[in-house]
């Protein structure tokens, strides 16, 4: 084969990987593309400085990784908010045209799988980031380059961040678990198991072999100059990724509503697992004025399917103490597979839903999982009764402790702060990955010291010695230094991960990076008033935050002088007219709201997404819409988004 011979080879597998893996219509049978990718192959191995960076048998792995790095994706990789029936759908779309009335609606498959991050550059893939927290993921760019449907380049110059799903079919994960059952290897539960665990292969000899496919969903930086999300998709696949079955536009709830259901009717049909329908806003400038939650983006939802239905039996009912001390009952039921998960428990939340289900022990009940919702018993089958069934006494003792329980109707808690189910969940939860991420301090190993009262509480965590983990089974010399050294390496943390750490009702990640960005190492003494200033904060939040506080203060005093956690440095900023001023952006601006946001932000403002009493200002530009008419309703000063330069120079 000349080396002409070979490029043209290479160009062809392509074409017909493409063919296979995005178009869904193979053009060459197998044996054919086998016998021209061996030849590729034989001559690569003759002539290893001549192989073309495009060739196809790059894509097959073989590099064993140690570990993977951590990577931040360049603008934040958001989750979506669930809704499950009409009425959620159209109270989100209600909602949405208090911004604006008339709009278009952008709607695709939401596929259940592992969400990655595909970073190009040049039109060269980069890097290949899963979602991790939204903020930070694992660098899998190796693996990533195992899967056929990702082009490892494209026809695009500019910087882009494209988002997807990586999903297996379903036919190809019933192969994969018949092959693992015959190798006597665990089997995936689900096609999203395996398409997770699959991407974070270490060998990633063993992702190219499991026929993984990347779906787009999403983009995240770029300089597309479309003013529609669908627009901008359309040109996503027509740089060579995989379109996917009955993406498209429409008006109206009616509309949405039937979308939805010709969804539901055709999912067996679409060969990858689908578990419910994406609706987003269309129109780019509607999506940056409707902006973020703490959590989700306002202007998208995922309408999900109904759930799958099963009849069990229950078998009995144990309580779970919480880490706030709050006692939730679980059924234990007899197991039954839902979709591949096997489930033998469902959540009953608290007694008042036992009492008003009628729920008893040895009862047969309908249970409903939907994607990541926890089992639920949604009917009791009062017809199949004989007599024998129990009946559920609301607990006067914890299950833990064996002391007395405050029952205040709603809710049934443990008061006592030395209760072993509080104190332990507190512990694994403030040493987790979400929170200081003290490695080599997992579940098991905090279990292990609590039981062997080698930690009574957080602060014994930072007292530990070498000696005394050396006196435990499975800790050698080195393992127990690293330990010790991962401790004390907590000390200088990021000050939001050390709010996080906490375990506060109601606040997570985002929310803790908000209040260690407005309020430094003093949002120990915060007040309700500021903190229902921070955009996305609502009552639950604030009450929590605060009656934490109150309570936990001298607890976390101690934390703060042992960890001295690292406050993000607050710019002092110069007088000027919006300084410490509420303000609001809306309507279609001239240059992207980001950086106008960005820059008023620098300048001391706060931005909001509402116009209330609060705010002090509102910059408007075309098609303002009712918060411009809020605004003139309530007298708060207006200006366009021309007048803006003038006015910050007064």
């Amino acid at each position: 084969m000349t080396h002409n011979e070979y490029k043209d080879a290479v160009n062809k597998l392509n074409i017909y990987a493409h063919a296979y893996y995005v178009l869904d219509n193979p053009i060459v049978t197998d044996d054919e593309y086998d016998k021209l990718y061996h030849k590729v192959l034989k001559y690569e191995k003759e002539n290893p400085d001549n192989i073309d960076k495009n060739s196809i048998t790059l894509r097959v792995g073989g590099e064993i990784l140690d570990g993977f790095e951590k990577a931040e994706h360049i603008l934040r990789m958001w989750s979506m908010e669930d809704v499950f029936d009409e009425n959620d759908l159209d109270e989100w779309i209600n909602r949405v045209k208090k911004t604006k009335e008339d709009f278009t609606f952008y709607c695709e498959p939401k596929f259940d799988g592992a969400s990655l991050n595909l970073i190009y550059e040049n039109g060269e893939l980069k890097q290949a980031i899963t979602r991790g927290d939204g903020s930070i993921g694992e660098d899998v760019t190796v693996n990533a380059k195992t899967i056929r449907s990702i082009p490892l380049r494209i026809n695009h110059s500019k910087l882009i961040e494209i988002r997807g799903e990586v999903v297996i079919r379903k036919d190809d994960f019933e192969k994969l678990n018949d092959q693992r059952e015959k190798d006597g290897e665990p089997l995936f539960a689900n096609p999203r198991n395996a398409a997770a665990g699959s991407l974070r292969q270490l060998d990633s000899k063993i992702t190219a072999n499991r026929k993984l496919i990347f779906c787009p969903w999403g983009i995240g930086k770029n300089s597309l100059e479309h003013s529609l999300l669908s627009q901008k998709m359309d040109s996503i696949y027509t740089f060579g990724f995989l379109e996917p079955p009955m993406r498209t536009t429409t008006k109206g709830i009616e509309k949405v509503h039937e979308l939805y259901n010709s969804f539901i009717a055709k999912r067996d049909e679409i060969p990858m697992m689908m578990d419910g329908m994406v609706v987003k806003v269309d129109e780019i400038s509607l999506e940056e004025e409707l902006g973020y939650t703490v959590k989700y983006p306002r202007w998208m939802v995922a309408f999900k399917f109904p759930a799958i239905e099963k009849n069990t039996k229950i078998k009995d009912i144990t309580l779970q103490v919480g880490r706030t001390g709050v006692i939730t009952p679980v059924a234990e039921v007899e197991a039954v597979d839902i979709e591949g998960v096997k489930v033998e428990r469902a959540t009953l939340h608290n007694f008042d839903e036992i009492k008003r289900k009628e729920i008893k022990i040895g009862d047969f009940v309908t249970i409903i999982r939907s994607g990541d919702v926890i089992p639920k018993i949604i009917k009791v089958q009062t017809e199949k009764r004989d007599g024998n069934e129990k009946e559920v006494l609301r607990p006067t003792i914890c299950p833990v402790c064996n002391s007395e329980l405050l029952d205040d109707g709603a809710l049934i808690k443990c008061q006592n702060l030395l209760c072993d189910a509080r104190v332990e969940n507190s512990i694994i939860y403030f040493v987790s990955k979400q929170a200081l991420n003290i490695d080599g301090l997992g579940r098991e190993i905090v279990k292990t010291l609590y039981r062997e009262k080698l930690i009574k509480n957080i602060l014994d965590i930072f007292l530990l010695k070498k000696e005394e983990l050396l006196t435990l089974e499975g800790f050698k010399e080195k393992k127990a230094q690293n330990l010790i050294d991962a401790i004390s390496n907590t000390k200088g943390t990021e000050l939001w991960r050390f709010i996080n750490a906490l375990g506060i009702e109601h606040i997570g990640e985002v929310a803790s990076k908000k209040i260690s960005e407005n309020f430094g190492k003093d949002f120990l003494y915060v007040d309700e008033e500021k903190l229902n200033n921070i955009d996305g904060f609502g009552v639950e939040m604030v009450a929590s935050f605060i009656e934490f506080l109150h309570v936990n203060q001298e607890l976390i005093l101690k934390l703060l002088e042992i960890i001295n956690p690292k406050a993000p440095e607050i710019k002092e900023i110069a007088d000027n007219p919006i300084k410490n001023k509420t303000v609001v952006l809306t309507g279609s601006m001239s240059r992207p709201r980001d950086s106008i946001k960005e820059m008023l932000e620098e300048l001391g403002a706060k931005i909001t997404s509402s116009v209330s009493k609060k705010t002090d200002l509102v910059v408007f530009g075309e098609d303002a819409g009712t918060k411009y008419d809020k605004a003139k309703t309530l007298g708060i000063k207006l200006i366009s988004e021309n007048e803006l330069e003038e006015y910050l120079k007064l």
